[in-house]
């Protein structure tokens, strides 16, 4: 009794220490991603193991230059591109922005809803949908800052599920070392279309913004000085790292499971996420479907309300309403609205009978070909000495950061020339 004891206690207190990277790197792992995952394996295999471990460093990067943002300008990146920056192109990335974080929403919601009808098949999938918009609803109206940032951390165990299922069947180590070190390209567009989608899930704009803001309101409730030092900006590397590694930890294994089991089984497509869990089934057995399909749960719960919260705050940062998850519904009312709208939005996708899988492609795609302009512009911030002092970006940020610009605009370029391709 004492052993599961102690490990309850360490797997605490790291909780604890974790701050906004962790939620961020694993709220990145959300039903979206799950799906555009398993899409990546079931269609070409091993053949996209390689963008895991190339998206580590360059999300990475990304990550810590808005978290530093956050920390230094103690506030959100919105509210830094609205003081130092054009107004036009503010509202312009908030015009491209809300279609796709709404769409990201309601495609969780539609996903989390199949997967709980395929395990309590009685009840409609849609009523799941809606009892999970309510109960969401309620924790982000109800609880606390401090509350929900608990829940989300302790929601991050669900992804350590992905990571046994690959281990459940034979696997040729020997073909995914080489899948992961030696990059495999093919150039049509169905494979540009999943590696946009594939880098667009990674990075995702809309992190961005969480992540800035979460930093600056971390400060303030763990009641930190103002004056970001040393182990300040330590700590915050070795959070973002983490949230980043585990990220893309749980990205490989998805891929893996996917690509060893449903392509060399002659399953090439997945149009629901269910679907992806129903295939394991009979291939693997009983314990990876319902690992599979918790996972997807637990990961939606955790990343729909980073997404309608970095929504909100994005839209309160602009038009300088109170925002803020620790405040009461009525001291913030036009923020705690959006998110419910937001999430109302999302939910009505159900109804439109929108695939959810098609949704959630689309949706990774959106991020993949706006997410260059972003970090272009996180770029800039970033070594801006006027907004960022003396902490400006380092050598190695730059150079992460221009070529994670540099393959996301290449990536972008590729998907729409082969768009236009007959």
């Amino acid at each position: 009794m004492l052993a599961p004891k102690r490990v309850f206690a360490k797997i605490k207190r790291v909780l604890k220490i974790a701050g906004p990277g962790l939620i961020t790197g694993a709220s990145d792992d959300d039903p979206s991603g799950i799906a555009t995952y398993s899409q990546a394996g079931a269609q070409f295999g091993l053949s996209t193991l390689w963008t895991a471990l190339l998206t580590f460093p360059l999300m990475a990067a990304i990550q810590e230059m808005c978290a530093r943002i956050g920390l230094v300008t103690s506030q959100g990146l919105t509210v830094t591109l609205k003081q130092h920056y054009s107004k036009t192109l503010l509202y312009t990335l908030l015009l491209f922005s809300f279609p796709a974080i709404t769409l990201n929403i309601g495609a969780d919601i539609e996903g989390m809803g199949a997967v709980s009808h395929m395990m309590i098949p009685m009840v409609p999938s849609w009523l799941f949908c809606v009892v999970i918009t309510a109960t969401l609803l309620l924790i982000i109206i109800k609880f606390s800052y401090q509350r929900i940032a608990m829940i989300l951390k302790w929601l991050c165990i669900s992804l350590l599920l992905y990571t046994i299922v690959p281990f459940m069947v034979k696997q040729n180590w020997k073909m995914i070392f080489t899948h992961t070190l030696i990059p495999t390209i093919q150039f049509n567009k169905d494979f540009f279309s999943i590696i946009v989608a594939l880098l667009g899930t990674t990075i995702s704009p809309y992190l961005f913004f969480w992540q800035a803001t979460m930093e600056a309101e971390d400060m303030v409730h763990r009641k930190k000085t103002i004056i970001v030092n040393k182990r300040i900006l330590d700590n915050m590397k070795t959070d973002v790292n983490t949230g980043m590694f585990l990220s893309n930890m749980v990205m490989f294994f998805i891929i893996l499971t996917t690509g060893s089991i449903l392509y060399s089984s002659g399953i090439r497509n997945i149009d629901t996420v269910d679907q992806a869990a129903k295939a394991l089934q009979p291939l693997t057995g009983k314990f990876t479907y319902l690992a599979f399909s918790i996972g997807v749960l637990g990961t939606g719960l955790l990343a729909i309300p980073v997404l309608a919260g970095s929504q909100s705050y994005m839209l309160a940062e602009t038009f300088g309403w109170e925002a803020g998850l620790d405040k009461k519904f009525p001291e913030a009312k036009p923020f705690y609205i959006s998110i419910i709208i937001s999430l109302v939005v999302g939910l009505s996708l159900d109804f439109l009978r929108i695939s959810p899988i098609k949704a959630l492609l689309y949706t990774a795609i959106s991020y993949g070909l706006t997410a260059p302009v972003m970090i272009a512009i996180v770029l800039h911030i970033g070594n801006n000495k006027k907004i960022m002092k003396t902490h400006a970006n380092s050598a190695l940020s730059n150079i992460l950061g221009s070529i994670t610009l540099l393959i996301m605009t290449a990536a972008a370029v590729a998907l729409i020339y082969f768009l236009f391709q007959p």
